[in-house]
């Protein structure tokens, strides 16, 4: 079963950790991925820009209106994901908590339900 981990980041909750703890933090990444790599379950991630590099397209009466910046404001957003291949969302829940920065952020989890066959 595939599970998308969502990441969602309080920017004013990683920004309050000492240096310290947001360098070990990135370095953990790299041993994470790479376990996850090597058992096969990871299919692919993806960090996204601060939500001030967003644009928001509306179509309105045929005509895409394009608005720079994010949709909502919020303290909270989606910075990332992690696209898994798991036996159990049980497992799926075991990964999220082994992501470095899930003591920060949340890890959303959510089934796929259908998936366009693309190779990410």
């Amino acid at each position: 079963m595939k599970y998308l981990i969502m990441i969602t980041m309080n920017p004013a909750a990683f920004d309050g950790l000492a240096q310290q703890e947001r360098d070990g933090i990135m370095e953990a990444m790299g041993p994470f991925m790479e376990k996850i790599t090597a058992t096969g379950e990871l299919l692919g991630s993806q960090a996204l820009a601060d939500p001030r590099e967003s644009s928001v397209v509306k179509v309105r009466d045929g005509v895409p209106v394009v608005t720079d910046g994010p949709y909502t404001e919020s303290k909270e957003y989606l910075a990332g994901y992690y696209l898994v291949e798991v036996e159990s969302k049980e497992r799926a829940v075991e990964i999220a908590g082994m992501v470095p920065d899930a003591h920060v952020n949340a890890m959303e989890i959510r089934p796929v339900i259908f998936s366009s066959g693309i190779d990410l």
